[in-house]
């Protein structure tokens, strides 16, 4: 057996996934340790793995929730441009502090979130495999393919190549700074420079939680990238309570911001106006950043929680509306629910806009957000079949990817000290 170890943001929406992958090969008989900083010893604990601090002084307990917060309270590029600095801060940190937490814990391979750069030269410098794991879009930049950061259709057309040529440029040297610091390191210890930001990915594995019938049209896919499908299991969360008995009978309508882009409130409130006098009962999720009490009394009376155990509620629910971060849309579709997606940023337009492209759901960008606009876009796809059809074939794509127990199998398979286990055909 193998001791893994895992690289990932201190974030939910990065720790639910990764952790659950974890817990999967620690049923498998494997040892598997997160490297994080304080913020994400709680939810690893709670999955039943072992945890090693890195960070320290740096990354005190609690930093990491001021800086998520401020982002919660930003949109658009501005927050891209917070999340990239926070993206090069964890970098460095990590470069710095990650190899020796590697070798004193005895590590002998790495899963590495996509988000997290550094991971993969820690490997290369340690000659030690690892497998690149992905709960958010695919990165990996295709100039026939429009950035995950774009709300931006797809279009085999040429103006549209050259369009995304341009979007993919300007985030380039929006990243640049992680880029030299990656190659900092490569240098000193006498590894390859990344000549693209494709090159930091795995070359045994690439892991990616979307269906493949979720993403635009590739042409370009390396070898070792596959389609793994979402990865869900309840038990490697931290329990959440929840007032069921409130619960009406009512087609459940389930709204989230998320964990991170969840600190607007006037979305809540546009929500909540948009449901009020609707035949349904309107869930609202704040994702842990602020108390019910704080938005005070909104239109309709919805049933709202600072935090809602999120796969238990979408099975019950009519529809999501949602910052269509990716784990929110993978977690609906698993159980069959269109979506209306109020992106905010990162990678949330680029989900948004796949979502609609498969048809599984609609997208309203933020600036276009109107109580009007809202109402009527939630009436469309709680009536119209073809909706809910979309998501029944998605959930089913899903189904069929694997999950969590085929990311499993390929990690066993790739990494040579494992027992051998036959993957399938992507």
């Amino acid at each position: 057996m193998t001791h893994f170890g895992i690289i990932c943001p201190a974030a939910t929406g990065h720790l639910n996934p990764m952790t659950t992958l974890g817990r999967e090969l620690k049923q498998r008989g494997h040892r598997v340790t997160v490297l994080g900083i304080t913020d994400a010893q709680s939810k690893t604990l709670a999955a039943g793995l072992e945890f090693r601090e890195i960070g320290g002084s740096e990354f005190t307990g609690g930093m990491r929730k001021e800086s998520l917060a401020k982002l919660g309270k930003l949109s658009g590029l501005a927050a891209l441009k917070y999340t990239v600095y926070l993206v090069q801060q964890s970098a460095a940190m990590l470069l710095q502090q990650g190899p020796a937490a590697v070798k004193q814990a005895g590590i002998e391979a790495l899963i590495v979130d996509q988000l997290s750069p550094g991971g993969g030269t820690i490997a290369d410098y340690l000659d030690i495999p690892f497998i690149s794991s992905g709960g958010c879009l695919l990165p990996n930049q295709e100039e026939g393919v429009p950035p995950f950061f774009t709300s931006w259709n797809y279009s085999p057309s040429p103006w549209a190549r050259l369009r995304n040529q341009g979007a993919y440029y300007l985030f380039n040297r929006l990243e640049l700074p992680i880029h030299q610091l990656l190659n900092e390191y490569r240098q000193r210890w006498k590894l390859s420079p990344y000549s693209h930001p494709n090159d930091q990915y795995s070359q045994l594995a690439q892991l990616i939680q979307l269906p493949a019938e979720l993403d635009f049209p590739r042409q370009e896919l390396p070898q070792c990238l596959y389609y793994t499908g979402p990865y869900h299991n309840p038990s490697s969360r931290e329990p959440v309570p929840f007032p069921y008995e409130q619960l009406t009978g009512q087609p459940l309508i389930y709204a989230s911001m998320g964990t991170i882009q969840n600190r607007l409130p006037g979305i809540f409130q546009c929500i909540a106006k948009a449901c009020e006098g609707l035949d349904v009962q309107l869930v609202i999720s704040l994702g842990g950043s602020t108390s019910p009490e704080s938005l005070g009394k909104l239109p309709g009376s919805p049933l709202v929680v600072e935090y809602a155990p999120q796969l238990e509620l979408l099975q019950k629910a009519t529809l999501t509306i949602t910052h269509a971060g990716p784990n929110t849309v993978l977690e609906s579709l698993s159980n069959g629910v269109p979506m209306v997606g109020i992106p905010i940023t990162n990678d949330q337009p680029g989900t948004a806009a796949r979502l609609a492209w498969a048809g599984a759901g609609e997208m309203i960008l933020l600036a276009h957000l109107s109580v009007p606009r809202l109402r009527q876009v939630i009436k469309r796809v709680l009536t119209e079949n073809s909706y809910k059809q979309n998501a029944v074939r998605l959930q089913k794509a899903i189904q069929s990817a694997g999950g969590v127990s085929r990311a499993a199998d390929i990690i066993e398979q790739v990494v040579p000290a494992t027992k051998p286990v036959l993957v399938q055909t992507r």
